[in-house]
Order: structure tokens, then sequence, then C-alpha cells
């Protein structure tokens, strides 16, 4: 069972405001550690509260929000942003 990554707009959107070098960090993390990956939990934190269902990926100062699709096996990007405005999708 592997999982495969889909961003959603905002999450692009967000990501291309990121300046290209933490961009390319952000991408190379993403593509080495969840595309093809058989457990996208091991690497994230689940998130509680009124984000619960989502979970969080630490990269630098960077944070990816996303969910998991078990039954589909996806993992859906909602947001790539600095750590101290990411929470507020």
């Amino acid at each position: 069972m592997k999982y495969k990554v889909v961003f959603t707009n905002k999450a692009e959107k967000a990501l291309n405001k990121i300046d290209y070098s933490h961009k390319k960090i952000i991408l190379s993390w993403i593509k080495t550690n969840l595309v093809d990956c058989e457990n996208p939990r091991q690497y994230g934190k689940a998130l509680t509260g009124d984000k619960k269902g989502y979970w969080r990926y630490r990269v630098g100062a960077y944070r990816i929000i996303s969910r998991i699709d078990d039954d589909k096996l996806i993992i859906i990007m909602f947001n790539v942003s600095h750590r101290i405005d990411v929470y507020e999708f």
C-alpha cells in the first residue's frame, strides 16, 4: 500500500509564495518521505481540537497541513506555510 500526494489549489498557491530555496527543500522532503510511502503517519503529528483529522509535517520552519485518506491511499495537502501562520486555513 503506497500513498500518493495531492495538492489542493490553496496549497499550490501557498507553496508558490515561498522563496525558491525553501520551496526546493520542502518539495524534496515531500518526495523523499511521503511520495510512495507506506505509513505517512510516522513522519507527522495528528492535530487536535477544531483541526482534528488533519496532520502536520515539520520541514524546518515550515509546516505542511494535510489529510490522509486511507481508502484512496492519498495524502491531500491543504496548506504549506511558515510555522507562524500555517494553522489559519
